[in-house]
């Protein structure tokens, strides 16, 4: 069976093919037909029901493409093993499902069926754990949604915070005021917002008390109402600080609490409140628990190769 492709231009076909052809190499690796690329044209050659499945593969990087994302590596690998699979129908609503445009023109939307549950069950429930290694996306994706539902005025405000271990919440000893003092524990935030709103527009509802930045120790005593929350690096908190976060929610909030719990650093001997929380409220109505893995990384897929290695080390 023989197949043409062609792209709009030569600028998309780097994009999909990858420079030097990086991304066609991969993708020839896994398929017996004959791939060749002819300036802004693809032929296909071979088997009807691998032309079937290249085609489909070829056009799902082509729309992502067009969505305004650009095509990594990553993108590329997962989309021929979801092919393979038989999930391109999975595939394609991934690809759909944009959560919102950054100032820079970019479409947010999930990389991974992980991802992809992560944002469905945000939506969806009141508190929802995202539970992963480096690289898931979890706080990125938190943010976003927040970002999200506070320009369609689903909530008034949007609320981070995450506990300053390193300071053991002490932060009276460090120089500044409390913006200052609690800024170097929430950068990771603080780079997602102004990647998603732009420095200006973040600096701008901040100084409205729109986007507020706090440690977990000045959530006590409060209740968070009409606000979008997320509670990052969630593993470093003790069982009586996570019980005291999650009630804090009031009417009209969400709550997104990320964690790692391979990468805990409370001292010896003291419970993580995220463990905990996970087997108490895992079962809970209005609460979802969602497990990312390896899988779901999507930085260099080295990155996904050391969290596989690290967790197989573990086990043994």
């Amino acid at each position: 069976m023989e197949k043409r492709i062609s792209f709009a231009d030569t600028k998309e076909a780097i994009a999909v093919l990858g420079r030097n052809d990086e991304y066609l190499g991969i993708i020839s690796q896994q398929f017996a037909s004959r791939i060749t690329a002819r300036g802004i044209e693809l032929a296909l050659d071979g088997d009807s029901s691998e032309i079937d499945q290249l085609t489909r593969l070829f056009h799902e990087l082509i729309y992502l493409y067009r969505e305004g994302n650009p095509v990594t590596s990553h993108d590329v690998r997962y989309s021929l093993r979801m092919i393979q699979e038989g999930k391109a129908d999975f595939l394609h609503q991934m690809f759909t499902d944009t959560v919102l445009v950054t100032v820079k023109g970019r479409h947010i939307k999930p990389k991974t069926l992980g991802q992809s549950q992560y944002l469905e069950a945000i939506r969806r429930n009141h508190i929802t754990f995202g539970i992963g290694p480096a690289g898931t996306g979890k706080t990125y994706l938190a943010v976003a949604m927040a970002v999200f539902s506070l320009k369609n005025k689903h909530v008034e405000k949007i609320i981070l915070t995450r506990p300053a271990v390193e300071a053991g919440e002490k932060l009276g000893f460090l120089p500044g005021d409390l913006q200052e003092k609690v800024d170097p524990y929430l950068r990771p935030l603080y780079d997602a917002m102004y990647d998603i709103m732009g420095i200006e527009t973040v600096q701008k509802y901040m100084a409205k008390n729109i986007i507020e930045v706090a440690p977990l120790a000045y959530m006590r005593g409060r209740t968070l109402e009409d606000s979008f929350i997320i509670l990052d690096e969630a593993q470093n908190t003790t069982s009586e600080q996570m019980k005291m976060f999650l009630t804090r929610i009031g009417f009209g909030s969400k709550m997104v609490i990320t964690g790692d719990i391979t990468q805990i650093d409370l001292p010896s001997g003291v419970k993580s409140g995220l463990k905990q929380a996970k087997a108490v409220l895992a079962e809970t109505p209005g609460i979802a628990v969602l497990s990312l893995d390896e899988s779901d990384v999507v930085r260099h897929e080295i990155v996904g190769r050391i969290i596989k290695a690290y967790a197989q080390y573990g086990q043994e």
